[in-house]
């Protein structure tokens, strides 16, 4: 996914390609005084609000329960990224995103993929369902090991208080709110799923990598790391022998994507279904209402699951 050609004529024509060669890093801040972020999608918004309290004004870019995978950008959007105090995004994730700040360069940015180590697929994990995957191909969801979004707070506490140093301390303070209570949630995972009868769980969207490995679990999808990709035959099959192997009770599926496949499965063999939220985006659906709930329900739907 790139920006389409005609979007690129469009920024051409307004002059807005020139901005790409804009290195300034002097504040744009609103006309409330709050400094601007833009965040790709949702959980660098949950920090950048968290991080920056009233002192931030702070724009998703990626709209309530749309994918972010399949984001488009407009024009526009694609013209602010020059304009506000900070973006926040992950390389590789959203082409769109990847391929907009390659064309408005912000001012300053945070990409998590510059800091964080993003995880390899294990044999056995695919992009697409079942077939093998690309050689060096890296998993993207990095913010459902709380530990990351430690290092994603601190990241955006120093970008924050470099576009605002009077407010530094301010940020320093939410900061360290914030990573008390990542810190406690990922001692309620440690516990929560120590001594599980079951350690494989089975979702429709191969997004819980870092998750499993940080708790000890193995995960296994029915789709690939993309979400909206078909299963094939062959990975349906492959994937009921291991439900049946491993006396599997659940099968997951997430509030942005259809959960036809994971009933079709969970119905096939007997068993139930239930909501494993890879927290790309918060809707009244969601179990929570922002990230530190919708990771609690995550948690209990997971003991639950696994007899923890």
């Amino acid at each position: 996914m790139k920006i389409s050609r005609a979007v690129l004529a469009v920024l051409a024509s307004l002059g807005l390609l020139g901005l790409a060669g804009c290195s300034s890093v002097a504040p744009a801040s609103s006309e409330s005084g709050q400094l601007s972020v833009t965040a790709a999608f949702y959980p660098f918004q949950f920090v950048a609000e968290r991080v920056g309290g009233g002192r931030v004004g702070v724009t998703n870019l990626t709209p309530p329960g749309s994918e972010p995978h399949d984001l488009e950008l407009s024009p526009k959007q694609v013209a602010n990224l020059g304009e506000v105090d900070l973006v926040i995004y992950q390389q590789g994730f959203q082409p769109s995103v990847d391929a907009a700040v390659q064309t408005v360069p912000p001012r300053r940015f945070v990409d998590t993929a510059s800091f964080l180590t993003l995880r390899a697929l294990a044999e056995g994990d695919s992009p697409d369902g079942g077939d093998d995957h690309e050689q060096g191909a890296l998993d993207p969801h990095t913010w459902l090991d709380p530990n990351n979004m430690i290092a994603i707070t601190e990241q955006v506490r120093d970008a924050l208080s470099a576009a605002d140093p009077a407010s530094a301390t301010a940020f320093a303070d939410n900061a360290k709110a914030l990573i008390a209570d990542l810190t406690s949630l990922d001692a309620e995972y440690t516990k929560g799923l120590a001594g599980c009868r079951r350690t494989v769980f089975i979702t429709s969207h191969e997004a819980f990598g870092y998750l499993a490995d940080r708790y000890g679990l193995r995960q296994v999808g029915i789709r690939g790391i993309e979400p909206d990709t078909e299963p094939t035959a062959a990975r349906i099959a492959e994937v009921q022998t291991i439900a049946r192997e491993n006396q599997v009770t659940t099968i997951f599926f997430e509030t942005l994507v259809s959960p036809t496949v994971a009933e079709s499965v969970a119905g096939d063999l007997g068993l139930v279904t239930d909501v494993l939220d890879p927290l790309e985006g918060i809707t009244d659906q969601s179990r929570g209402s922002d990230y530190l709930e919708v990771m609690r329900s995550n948690l209990a739907a997971l003991q639950k699951a696994n007899g923890c």
